[in-house]
């Protein structure tokens, strides 16, 4: 039975679609626990922005810290309080906001605003379905989210401070609630809220998964899927099998934390006091949490690969080089991702022979992304370019993970990570590679499909500016970071001036602080355009790109079940741009090959 066999058919999902219209919904079923896919991407994204500016505040707190260490800051007590002590600040709450950074950005901005964003808006406009398999659990991924947030941000506020031990919350540290501040209560919520954060994700995914198997629309095989729809099929089914390890990684540390079992604690002494757990391992931490945590890595980057796809393929006005390439070579990721992880463990006493293991698969992994960047730089190459905020963002993605992919194959050789190892040159290929390089794809998503979203169009001037003091900004933090890392610079130091070594960086470090406060400075003028364009913005037409997947053929603001009448058939592949006797430069799928008959290739005679 063909993939094709399979689909829904559209008149089901219309009857369905006239049944909900019997009732008008209120405020609250419309806006707030809304089980429309496209409110729901808004909430996810509104989510996404907040969290992305809270933790940018945080890294530029602490950027001040590294950037001049001798300083003080009274100028922050009203904003930190006790945390500042005669305009010092606390070396405790230094590795809180180390840790609140890297986790509001790697989990709350990068997974589930990135996916949780477009996953639910394209999936089932670019399909051909009138919604997602379970609008109800898809409400509940959000609500559950929602709360998850509630309590990390409500541990930013405790006496004793949030979690502060590393993103990576290894144990023995984040296992003894007396050891540090930051191992306090503040880590039990953090535990608490990515249990909750968790549980979102994985009913998300399953979502997402059903809905591209189950509801594509007539016409609409898998061939025919346009690379964001793949790329996010893909990041689900990631997420499904990845963050139940998390999860019971997490469960396992409560357990060791409030009840007294020894997971990951053995021969513990603090202030020359034995702890009674024996057995444990904290290294069996390690290995859950990088189990999940290389994955993660590709969780955040898949979508960002689709997005960029989509908008390279579009504004070049070309169609994408190598697209059965581009899905073959997210299988490879997929797969590899899943047996790299002990690469993050070069230096835990790790047997030489298994590292040289990891470190061939970790090797391996730099193909199919090279296959990426190669069908991109070849869809970019002698095409009519286009260049929209959301192009510019694009190709800011491609030159971004080429920059941080390259630093990805020295830090994969085991003998060059040992010495490399918790140094600034970690900090900046992870931050370049998989950060920044992410963020680029979602801003490059939303530029592109704020007119389907709001019906109105963010103005490109102010975009543009944005788009090159951020690029400029980004490079100018994360280049020296390397340089300073190959030196033996080491991370999460909250005052480094005691090494002689180090304080010739003195005026590199003040040089990354100053870059990277202009750079979140600049996400203001997204933010002010975002707000501005939703109320006062240009009003879209239909398909402003001249795009040809199917949420362009939806009413500019589509409503609930997005096409008011029958669900358009899908003919051809999503990327007929600039096909030679074409009358125009895009052929959306949703034309019929006896239309087209004076650009159909010779084997697309017979097809309708």
């Amino acid at each position: 039975m063909s993939s094709t066999d399979i689909s829904i058919h559209p008149d089901v999902h219309h009857a369905h679609d006239e049944h909900d219209h019997h009732h008008d919904q209120n405020f609250l079923e419309k806006y707030i626990f809304s089980q429309d896919h496209k409110v729901i991407a808004k909430q996810f994204l509104f989510a996404g922005i907040f969290w992305a500016f809270i933790g940018g505040f945080l890294s530029v707190i602490f950027r001040l810290q590294l950037g001049w260490p001798e300083a003080t800051f009274t100028f922050l007590e009203p904003i930190l309080g006790g945390w500042i002590q005669n305009g010092k600040l606390d070396p405790e709450f230094y590795l809180a906001l180390v840790t609140m950074h890297g986790t509001i950005m790697v989990f709350f901005v990068l997974t589930a605003g990135l996916s949780g964003t477009f996953a639910n808006f394209l999936i089932p406009l670019q399909i051909g379905a009138r919604d997602m398999a379970s609008g109800f659990m898809n409400m509940l991924s959000f609500w559950i989210f929602f709360l998850s947030s509630v309590i990390m941000f409500w541990s930013l506020f405790l006496e004793t401070g949030p979690a502060g031990g590393g993103w990576t919350v290894y144990p023995p540290l984040s296992a003894l609630p007396q050891a540090i501040k930051g191992s306090a209560s503040g880590m039990t919520m953090w535990l608490i809220s990515m249990a909750l954060f968790i549980v979102s994700q994985l009913l998300a995914g399953v979502n997402y998964i059903t809905t591209i198997i189950n509801l594509r629309t007539k016409g609409m095989s898998m061939t025919k899927l346009p690379l964001t729809v793949w790329a996010l099929f893909f990041t689900a089914i990631l997420g499904l099998l990845s963050f139940p390890v998390l999860f019971s990684a997490a469960l396992l540390l409560i357990f060791d934390r409030s009840f007294g079992t020894s997971f990951y604690l053995s021969d513990i002494y603090i202030a020359g006091e034995a702890l009674t757990n024996t057995g444990g391992s904290p290294i069996l931490f390690q290995h859950l949490f990088w189990f999940l945590g290389h994955p993660e890595v590709y969780i955040v980057i898949l979508p960002a690969f689709g997005l960029v796809s989509e908008v390279i393929a579009t504004n070049s006005r070309k169609p994408i080089f190598g697209y059965r390439a581009m899905i073959g070579s997210m299988i490879g990721i997929a797969i590899l991702s899943f047996v790299v992880w002990a690469h993050h463990m070069f230096v835990t006493g790790m047997n030489p022979f298994l590292g040289s293991v990891f470190m061939f698969l970790t090797l391996i992994i730099a193909v199919p992304s090279a296959v990426k960047v190669f069908n991109w730089i070849a869809t970019l190459w002698r095409g009519n370019i286009r260049f929209s905020t959301g192009m510019l963002f694009a190709i800011g993605f491609v030159s971004l993970f080429i920059s941080g992919g390259l630093t990805g194959i020295i830090l994969g050789n085991s003998a060059l990570d040992i010495q490399l190892h918790d140094t600034y040159f970690v900090v900046a290929h992870f931050h370049l590679v998989m950060g920044a390089a992410a963020f680029f794809g979602m801003f490059c998503g939303v530029y592109h499909w704020f007119p389907k979203m709001f019906g109105r169009m963010l103005d490109e001037k102010l975009g543009a500016v944005h788009f090159w003091m951020t690029f400029i900004a980004v490079y100018l933090v994360f280049m020296p970071m390397h340089y300073i890392g190959i030196a033996g610079f080491p991370r999460r130091y909250y005052n480094w001036t005691g090494f002689e070594t180090f304080n010739i960086f003195t005026d590199m470090n003040t040089f990354i602080s100053l870059a990277a406060i202009i750079g979140f400075g600049a996400q203001f003028l997204f933010l002010f355009n975002f707000i501005y364009s939703i109320f006062k913005g240009r009003r879209a037409t239909q398909n402003p790109w001249h795009s040809n997947t199917l949420e362009w053929t939806t009413p500019v603001l589509p409503g609930h079940g997005n096409w008011p009448g029958e669900i358009p058939t899908v003919y051809r592949w999503p990327y007929d741009y600039s096909k030679p006797g074409a009358p125009e430069d895009f052929i959306p799928q949703n034309v019929p090959f006896s239309a087209t008959q004076s650009s159909n290739l010779p084997n697309e005679k017979d097809l309708e």
